[in-house]
């Protein structure tokens, strides 16, 4: 008999495609998939499918041991309680330790890639949770997401109107992977029900610095784009002045800190070994999202 899994956001963009991903590329029954999010009627749409939904709020850790009862892989989707130092990783720990009360078998967690060295910002709670989840004892994968390509869908709208994209990430090169990838690679771990005490990294297949992007996305959608260089500080101070809050500000310009000084300068084959497949490249995946990058 197939092992119930449980996937925690399942109402977020990761959450609804890791899902989509168990249901039709690796044919996981619905009865063996369990969605928890902190309001349910948002997952309406995966329980018409024949999914099993619970509520699950990381504020409760009551609630967190109800959900994940007869659970066997527990998914845990790191939440976006960022505004607040310190809440994200108290949920986290929350979750683990109900993981463990509640006798789940396999423990799956999303991180980031060398959280130990990271200069982003919400690097520190990635990093505790990793400690967490393994001082749990239980059977434990990893899966640490490089940064999205479908982050650079929110700000290039703005960039293509002006001709230019502020950006602190230097000749710094980053390995973007797509959303729906990671996602693939999740449920495919999920999907294989082995706990292999291990983690992965999941990249794209090439490194691309600031300019080599702004090249491809120009490409794309046939507007010119320069990479203008500045500093995190500039860049943070920039942010802030376009309204966004003070700690999105700062996570952006930590983020291409972090670009900056190598970190994310990584490049793995864990993707093809989890999914048997290549990753999206950055050309293809800005050429398929040629209208929301032009807004």
């Amino acid at each position: 008999m197939m092992s119930k899994i449980l996937v925690t956001g399942a109402s977020g963009h990761l959450g609804q495609a890791i899902i989509r991903h168990l249901l039709e590329t690796y044919e996981v029954p619905a009865a063996n998939i369990v969605a928890a999010s902190r309001d349910t009627s948002k997952l309406a749409g995966l329980a018409a499918k024949g999914v099993e939904t619970r509520a699950a709020d990381f504020d409760d850790a009551s609630s967190l041991e109800k959900a994940f009862q007869g659970i066997d892989t527990l998914l845990i989707i790191s939440t976006d309680a960022l505004a607040v130092p310190g809440q994200r990783l108290t949920q986290h720990k929350a979750a683990v330790a109900a993981a463990t009360k509640a006798g789940v078998k396999h423990l799956a967690y999303t991180s980031m890639p060398n959280p130990d060295k990271s200069l982003v910002t919400f690097a520190p709670d990635h990093l505790g949770t990793e400690e967490a989840v393994k001082a749990s004892g239980l059977p434990y994968t990893i899966i640490r997401n490089a940064w999205y390509l479908d982050n650079y869908l929110h700000g290039m709208p703005h960039n293509l109107a002006g001709g230019q994209w502020f950006t602190a990430s230097g000749n710094g090169k980053v390995s973007n992977i797509s959303r729906d990838d990671c996602a693939r690679a999740a449920a495919a771990a999920l999907a294989k029900g082995k706990a292999e005490n291990k983690t992965y990294t999941l990249t794209g297949p090439e490194l691309l610095d600031a300019d080599q992007i702004a090249a491809l996305v120009s490409e794309a959608t046939g507007k010119p784009l320069t990479a203008v260089k500045v500093s995190p500080d500039d860049l943070k101070k920039g942010i802030e002045g376009a309204g966004l809050p003070g700690f999105v500000a700062a996570m952006l310009a930590s983020a291409d800190a972090n670009i900056a000084a190598g970190n994310f300068e990584i490049l793995t084959n864990d993707y093809e070994t989890l999914t048997s497949k290549k990753p999206q490249t950055s050309a293809e995946f800005f050429k398929a999202h040629k209208a929301a990058l032009i807004g």
